[in-house]
């Protein structure tokens, strides 16, 4: 039963292309799981990857500041001149050009704990490094974004703290908890939880991908090479930087990972709030949330045969 449960969570871009295939034929069958739903499946991710984790792989972690201050500069120097690169050399019309250079200009997401997670690579490392780049997103998103795209994107700092605290922070130290007090608990959860994870990233993927269905239909071939070739960037350019700083495999996968993974949800957000009037702006940023799961589920599935 182990080894079955540890091949479906293997296979995880199939699940996540699947899931996304169908959402752009039936959006109906996933746009329920939306809003709150998506908090909650997200916190359940975290909590599952939480048991996973004790305090000494923290410690082992924050002993290593200079590896998150390196995932800290990659991940908001290297993506967004990325996105200006590809935008501005892809021939897109402007608010897709704008779109890509606001997703770029996002944090790392939490999906890149999860990938982090199935690639067996530092899990501890990718969870510090998405708070620390969320946090400092306040400040350098909207900054980014001026500077690359021309506009000024303001971001609610109170309320992206609190959304980070409660699908980040919270769930993960109750994992922790629940990993040091309770282990017998650990034990029989532990088999099931990639799998559980892998569910859960596929259902918010689909929901993404269905809520802006008919937009991404009509987007063309052309916007979705965009938004690869940033996210490609992303990863290849990230594992480099990480190694030519002189890190191991497991900390280069994991910076690779947060590089290129974006805080999609957030750019649809920001994207819908601050450019009413070009709708077709956010979709740059919805597509991107299945780009960046797929491409990054397959250096997960590659990289967690070869630990």
């Amino acid at each position: 039963m182990t080894r079955t449960l540890e091949l479906l969570a293997n296979v995880f871009p199939v699940w996540v292309l699947v899931a996304c295939g169908l959402a752009l034929v039936e959006p109906a069958w996933f746009t329920w799981f939306r809003g709150p739903a998506i908090v909650a499946g997200l916190a359940v991710i975290m909590l599952g990857m939480g048991i996973t984790l004790s305090l000494a792989d923290f410690a082992r972690v924050a002993a290593r500041p200079a590896a998150v201050a390196t995932g800290f500069v990659a991940q908001f120097l290297i993506m967004p001149l990325a996105g200006w690169f590809v935008a501005a050399t892809a021939g897109l019309e402007t608010p897709f050009a704008v779109g890509i250079m606001l997703v770029a200009a996002c944090p790392g997401g939490t999906a890149s704990n999860v990938v982090t997670y199935i690639a067996r690579a530092d899990v501890a490392l990718s969870v510090l490094m998405t708070t620390c780049s969320t946090l400092g997103a306040v400040v350098l998103t909207p900054l980014l974004v001026k500077l690359l795209a021309g506009r000024l994107v303001d971001v609610d700092a109170i309320g992206l703290f609190f959304s980070t605290l409660q699908v980040v922070v919270l769930p993960v130290a109750a994992g922790v908890a629940i990993n040091r007090f309770a282990p017998r608990v650990v034990d029989r959860v532990l088999p099931v939880a990639p799998l559980v994870s892998v569910v859960m990233i596929a259902l918010v993927c689909a929901s993404i991908v269905g809520q802006n269905a008919a937009a991404i239909r009509t987007s063309g071939l052309r916007l979705l090479a965009a938004v690869a070739a940033v996210h490609a960037l992303g990863f290849g350019v990230g594992y480099a930087f990480a190694r030519v700083f002189g890190y191991d495999r497991s900390v280069s996968r994991t910076i690779s990972i947060e590089v290129g993974m974006q805080n999609s949800g957030l750019g649809v957000v920001l994207a819908q709030k601050h450019f009413p009037a070009e709708p077709l702006t956010a979709v740059p940023c919805a597509i991107s949330s299945v780009v960046h799961s797929v491409l990054g589920s397959l250096l997960a599935g590659c990289w967690r045969l070869r630990p």
